[in-house]
């Protein structure tokens, strides 16, 4: 019964975006939903006030143990955080438990900010905190708010989707400096081939190509994190500042 409660649930969320989206509603409906909106982003600012510096894992929500990418992906997190990073995901399935799984069993710091659904996705195993969120434009802005850089796994559209968000706001100038590696040569040759050809065809700058780092080394990802994220942004040593009087507490590695 409680199962079921949940998802019709995360089905009334769903179906409140969708509408929301769906041309104008009366000015009492907008109202409530943007008062909605707004506790979801406050609510998520105070859980992950005080995660550190992290670095984002996108990926495939498909892949199981078994699969290469899934173990690639363990690595990918275990390296992370041995250099001081948190490792955010989608908190939810395939890559994204990998990345988790990697930082949370060798002494990092896991987090997932886990999209609510009617199909119930549920935050996998391997994380110290999470948060879930019923709006994909809020989780989207979370997992790029607390990083200092992005790592693109193997994936699909949802994965390509926040990809493009992150070099579109580097591009304008959003946000500065901001690394993103794509990871998987193979898998993302006619992905990097094709930006590649916008450049050459001068539908973007020649630069923008800087704006991607591509490679199958997991040393080479860490050199790069090294000079274009903890060097750049004088990481690892930010901290925030927690306030007792918001009984606001800090995450202690054993």
């Amino acid at each position: 019964m409680q199962d079921e409660s949940k998802r019709n649930l995360n089905s009334f969320y769903l179906s409140e975006e969708r509408d929301f989206l769906d041309g104008p509603r009366s000015r009492f409906e907008e109202l409530w939903f943007t008062i909605k909106v707004q506790y979801h982003f406050i609510r998520a600012f105070r859980k992950l006030h005080f995660i550190g510096p992290c670095v984002t894992v996108f990926g495939s929500a498909r892949f199981d143990e078994e699969n290469e990418n899934y173990k690639m992906a363990e690595e990918v997190g275990k390296a992370l955080s041995k250099m001081g990073f948190a490792v955010m995901t989608g908190g939810g399935p395939g890559i994204m438990e990998a990345a988790n799984k990697g930082a949370y069993l060798n002494n990092g710091y896991s987090v997932g900010c886990n999209i609510i659904l009617p199909f119930e996705q549920k935050p996998n195993p391997y994380l110290h905190k999470w948060i879930n969120i019923p709006y994909f434009f809020v989780r989207k802005f979370l997992l790029l708010k607390y990083s200092y850089a992005f790592v693109v796994m193997p994936g699909g559209i949802g994965t390509l989707d926040e990809l493009f968000e992150a070099l579109t706001l580097i591009q304008t100038k959003m946000i500065h400096h901001f690394p993103v590696v794509l990871f998987g040569k193979e898998y993302h040759k006619e992905l990097y081939d094709h930006i590649k050809m916008m450049s050459e065809r001068e539908s973007i700058s020649k630069e923008d190509m800087n704006l991607l780092f591509l490679t199958d080394s997991v040393d080479e990802m860490q050199e790069h994190l090294k000079e274009h994220a903890v060097k750049r942004f004088g990481l690892i040593e930010k901290k925030m500042e927690t306030k007792w009087w918001f009984g606001e507490t800090r995450y202690k590695r054993a």
